[in-house]
């Protein structure tokens, strides 16, 4: 357990992400464990709640050695929940985002460790992790048929978080927009302003973006949970929440060209 007295003193992300991953939890707590997940094709819901837990444990122990390059997820200790059930595997799967937390404050928040961006401070990854968790929340609510419930702002940051995972990759052979090409994603959230807004474009074949408003080649609109959904394909392209407005195969090519 852990013994941090003040997390947001760690990072202000560290409580959203017990926060989120609690509900994550809470979510799974007595449902049929081999519920599939049809957003993840070939997950069960207890699939699903090992691959978060090992990814909290796994950031964990990168932090907690300094690590210089990405450890072999099956090298975790601990990545595996224990025997018992999801309610069993629920508080285990809670416990790995304060083992998190724990390895931040003990190696220091600053303390640099590998991230799929590079070299980056500890805290880095409370912020990843609990984006992890919110998506795979999305999951387990669309593989139970509840509603995914979350707050514009935390949405909104899930997009501009993603964006950033985006935006430091190499270009690729086939890059997610053309040269001078460029897509607005607009949140109709009325209270989060310009943090609802993004314009992205492409650079030599590499993704660039920052909040504003503007006119794209494409334009999606909706509520910022839907296009959280939306930009990770947790819902279709074409789906109903979301507004389409000028090219939409630049919209599809998009989504076909930024998976991990």
């Amino acid at each position: 357990m852990s013994t941090t007295p003040d997390r947001t003193a760690i990072d202000p992300y560290a409580d959203v992400l017990v926060a989120e991953n609690d509900r994550l939890a809470a979510l799974l707590e007595g449902v049929d464990p081999e519920t599939g997940v049809p957003t993840c094709p070939g997950w069960s819901v207890v699939q699903l709640l090992r691959h978060v837990g090992r990814g909290h444990r796994w950031a964990a122990q990168m932090v907690a050695t300094g690590a210089t390059e990405a450890l072999n997820p099956r090298e975790v200790a601990g990545g595996k929940p224990p025997e018992g059930g999801l309610d069993v595997a629920a508080q285990w799967l809670r416990d790995g985002a304060t083992e998190l937390l724990d390895a931040v404050v003990a190696a220091g928040r600053g303390a640099p460790v590998w991230t799929f961006t590079g070299p980056q401070p500890a805290a880095w990854w409370i912020r990843r992790r609990l984006h992890e968790s919110t998506v795979h929340r999305a999951d387990a609510a669309i593989a139970l048929g509840v509603p995914f419930e979350i707050s514009p702002e935390l949405a909104a940051d899930g997009v501009s978080e993603w964006l950033g995972l985006l935006a430091s990759r190499p270009a690729g052979d086939e890059p997610a927009l053309a040269d001078a090409a460029t897509l607005h994603l607009h949140a109709t959230d009325e209270a989060l302003g310009v943090t609802g807004e993004w314009m992205i474009r492409s650079d030599g074949g590499r993704i660039v973006w920052e909040h504003g408003h503007g006119k794209g080649d494409a334009a999606v609109r909706g509520r910022a949970a839907d296009l959280l959904q939306g930009i990770l394909r947790r819902i279709p392209a074409d789906d109903d929440r979301l507004q389409v407005l000028g090219d939409p195969d630049l919209w599809r090519t998009w989504l076909s060209r930024t998976d991990f």
